[in-house]
């Protein structure tokens, strides 16, 4: 059965710039981080910052470990 994309907004929490992963708070969930989201390899690490508002597509929406952070935007 194959799953439709969600996407999400969020704000970054945490920033890997060695293995590029994301920690992520989804907007509108005070509870719901996402951690070692893998992200876009074309947003350069300078743009990810604490706070910064971020895109994220979750592949499969049961299964929040199967994401990736896609954008950057103030």
């Amino acid at each position: 059965m194959m799953q439709n994309t969600e996407i999400r907004q969020g704000v970054i929490k945490a920033w890997d710039n060695v293995n590029w992963l994301a920690t992520v708070q989804l907007t509108g969930s005070l509870q719901l981080w996402l951690t070692s989201v893998p992200v876009s390899r074309s947003i350069a690490s300078v743009e990810m910052s604490v706070g910064r508002k971020v895109g994220v597509a979750l592949f499969d929406p049961s299964n929040h470990t199967d994401a990736v952070v896609f954008a950057v935007y103030t």
